[in-house]
């Protein structure tokens, strides 16, 4: 009979049943891939991951004692030498910084509301890279879009002079697919309304919340590409706008931004690295940023990441045995603001023709969430190593996903390097309610779920170490999606 010395709240006797029967059938075919050792520690990892906190110790003391760290603020630098000091004092083998240099951007007001036919004000946050109004703000008519591509197919004429705003929604998923789509009327919509005409941009918050707190994120930023001040406006907010411009008269905004450029800022990426005893030179890489946005304190996103891979590779540490290949803990810099860790990261393997040499890349960076399944894109010939493992994770509630992965947003940029990449698929359905607001805080997160996902990257980190083959980074994973 198979115990399961602890079962999480989330995890119903009824998914235990019905789980059973596939992992015992599972287990014959699966564990040859592994020596029986090997499976034993994993167990062991995955168990005492659960008896602890999942490494909130960790997000406590990151969100308390430096808060939210905007790349290339000074609480920037202090999350740096607080992440450098943590790797060092746990005691990894080798921990080092990795210079990354990035455009800044700052924000100092931002102040959006209706001043017709009605007065109202809009909780607002400027989005990234917003650039400023004059000063005083412009005031100007409201026209409304339902996404980006009806403000694309518009004719110039229809913006011209006014204030944009489109009101495209995003809807809620636990896989968080929504995302994707709606993001793009704020990665890309200032320019756009910008090449047509317009005066100020505003989109409805991409996030799921209905509470009046605005979601902030980055825009595409190009050198001499005019863009337009642009914030995001609350869904409760947004909701009120889109009933007044249904109506029969104009309405009109005051859109005030106060922000600056500052020129180019030096960060690091902090890399730890657990020396593996047969295979140092091979890396499985697990990754989550250090950076956040400068609203609440960046617990979920991604002090949440930054926990669970360190109490993941603390577990590892606190074993006798040593794992065959190196594992590597990166804390990201600047990913909010443009992926810039991950791609030097990246072109710094590449360079040196080191990629191959990445066993994978597995990055959390979406809340603390239960993880529900894992998918991975690796060799065939890896495959069944991908299938032992998740006959390890079934305890856990973790099912096999299929065989497409990014490895996470800051492993990214090595997927045209060819870098193996394993997604441990969490359940977002609540992480849009808090991404990139100010309600972004510690009581957000549940230890017992941020334990299950410490128990997942410690049993994905050992047994990834110890596979007896290449999960296949290089030229032939370049573009492989199934």
């Amino acid at each position: 009979m198979i115990q399961f010395p602890y079962r999480p709240r989330w995890l119903s006797r009824s998914l235990l049943c019905a789980m059973l029967p596939a992992a015992l059938c599972l287990q014959p075919s699966v564990a040859s891939e592994f020596e029986e050792e090997d499976l034993r520690i994993a167990r062991e990892l995955r168990e005492l991951a659960l008896t602890r906190n999942g490494g909130f110790d960790v997000v406590e003391d990151l969100t308390t004692r430096i808060g939210p760290r905007m790349a290339g603020t000074e609480a920037d630098a202090r999350a740096v030498a607080w992440g450098e000091a943590l790797l060092n004092d746990l005691g990894f083998d080798r921990v080092w910084l990795q210079p990354v240099t990035f455009p800044t951007w700052h924000r100092n007001l931002e102040v959006a509301r209706i001043v017709s036919p009605v007065e109202f004000n809009f909780a607002a946050l400027a989005l990234g890279f917003s650039p400023a109004t004059p000063a005083g703000g412009v005031e100007a008519e409201v026209v409304m879009f339902d996404d980006l591509d009806a403000l694309e197919a518009a004719d110039p004429t229809e913006v011209e002079g006014r204030i944009v705003f489109v009101r495209n929604r995003m809807e809620r998923s636990r896989d968080g697919s929504t995302y994707g789509p709606a993001v793009r009327a704020r990665s890309v919509g200032a320019q756009l309304a910008a090449q047509k005409g317009g005066v100020a941009y505003m989109i409805r918050s991409i996030g799921t919340s209905t509470n009046r707190f605005a979601h902030t994120g980055t825009q595409r930023f190009d050198v001499g590409v005019r863009s337009l001040p642009a914030v995001a406006i609350s869904n409760p907010d947004a909701d009120h706008l889109e009933r007044l411009v249904a109506g029969d008269e104009p309405v009109r905004l005051h859109i005030e931004v106060d922000a600056e450029y500052v020129e180019a800022y030096t960060s690091h990426n902090v890399i730890g690295e657990i020396t593996g005893s047969e295979m140092p030179e091979q890396i499985v890489a697990l990754g989550a940023h250090l950076d956040s946005w400068d609203v609440g304190t960046g617990a979920l996103d991604d002090g949440a990441g930054i926990a669970i891979i360190t109490e993941a590779a603390r577990l590892i540490m606190q074993r006798e045995e040593r794992p065959k290949r190196s594992i590597h803990v990166i804390y990201f810099a600047a990913e909010e603001i443009g992926l810039w860790g991950g791609r030097v990261w990246a072109e710094e393997h590449n360079q040196a023709g080191t990629m191959p040499n990445v066993q994978l890349g597995a990055e959390s960076d979406f809340g603390a969430g239960p993880i529900y399944a894992i998918s991975a894109r690796v060799s065939d010939e890896a495959w069944p190593v991908i299938q032992a493992i998740q006959a390890e994770l079934a305890p856990l509630g973790i099912e096999l996903g299929g065989r497409s992965a990014s490895g996470g947003p800051d492993f990214i940029p090595a997927a045209p390097f060819g870098m193996a990449a394993v997604d441990l698929r969490q359940d977002g359905t609540h992480y849009f309610d808090y991404h990139h607001t100010e309600n972004d805080t510690l009581d957000k997160i549940d230890p017992e779920q941020l334990a299950q996902n410490a128990a997942a990257y410690a049993v994905l980190a050992w047994l990834s170490a110890q596979s007896p083959i290449s999960f296949g980074s290089g030229p032939g994973l370049i573009n492989q999606s199934r």
